[in-house]
């Protein structure tokens, strides 16, 4: 039986917990052909395949899931033997980060993370995906790094840090011929509204809001996303509830003008979520502290 190598052991936990070998390369910073080799050289090792390719990706063994809490362990052991853990140099890595975010954090974060990375960062690359009830699992799974956004089911059992606060604005047509400053309660219950669908944006508090108050809206079009929203306020007559950095943020790309609502509205807070088992490394570290350096309140 060969020794096991240290490095051989690392490919078999992101292996395991990523479940995809290419991501597993970039999470190590290594050739997609090195990870290959190592899993060869485990199987041979241990005499079991250790995972299997299937529809949901690399799914592990029996044994494989069998040995890894002893295999994650012994990395833990070993690393704190070691006296100290291992660095993470943005102007020299190469790692992709995978961040589930809703289209407004695309539209308000992403840009300026971005911009920041290939100024201080040039090797590393961002992977997005829309927040779904599925995000808590990919999170402790390292499927997705980060989650980005208003996601109050996933406060517990996870680490979250406040990014910023938000609060809500009403976006109308510059030109519109009867909404030129805030509207009275009247005048915005009058017009004609667009709702947004997508969970993850604090929507939720508007609706209970409304509903509370016995105010109904006149809704004439529902959308699943804000990416749109700018383009068919400035060309219709329709009002729209938003965020506040993202009513900023559309007033530069279209004629629409960003007024206080009618109604006071309770603010929320934008955060960004991890999960406990990558609260350490030392990339992960860096992304949470560059997110908030950003974007912080």
């Amino acid at each position: 039986m060969t020794r096991l190598n240290i490095d051989w052991l690392h490919v078999f936990v992101e292996v395991y917990r990523l479940q995809n070998v290419s991501r597993a390369a970039e999470r190590l910073g290594v050739a997609q052909a090195n990870v290959s080799t190592a899993l060869a050289k485990l199987r041979r090792h241990f005499g079991d395949p250790l995972f299997c390719r299937t529809s949901r990706g690399m799914e592990p063994t029996p044994y494989a899931k069998q040995i890894y809490p002893a295999v994650v362990s012994a990395l833990q052991t070993l690393d704190e033997l070691s006296g100290a853990r291992a660095t993470f140099d943005p102007a020299t890595a190469t790692r992709q980060f995978r961040i589930a975010m809703t289209d407004i954090s695309e539209i308000v974060v992403l840009p300026t993370l971005i911009n920041h990375l290939r100024r201080v960062a040039p090797g590393v690359t961002v992977e997005t995906e829309r927040t779904s009830l599925d995000t808590g699992r990919r999170l402790e799974s390292g499927e997705v790094d980060l989650a980005v956004g208003f996601m109050p089911h996933l406060e517990a059992g996870f680490y979250q840090q406040t990014l910023f606060r938000q609060d809500f604005v009403c976006l109308a047509a510059r030109n519109h011929p009867r909404i030129h400053a805030r509207p009275t309660r009247e005048q915005f219950l009058a017009e004609g509204h667009i709702v947004v669908t997508t969970s993850g944006t604090g929507h939720a508090i508007v609706d209970k809001v409304f509903q509370a108050h016995g105010w109904e809206r006149r809704i004439v079009l529902k959308v699943p996303s804000f990416l749109g929203v700018a383009r068919l306020v400035a060309t219709t007559e329709l009002l729209v509830i938003v965020p506040r950095r993202l009513g900023e943020a559309l007033s530069h790309q279209e004629r629409i003008a960003v007024l206080d609502p009618p109604v006071e509205l309770p603010p929320f807070d934008v955060k960004q979520h991890w999960h406990e088992r990558f609260h350490l490394d030392a990339g992960h570290t860096w992304l949470r502290a560059t997110l908030a350096a950003l974007h912080g309140k």
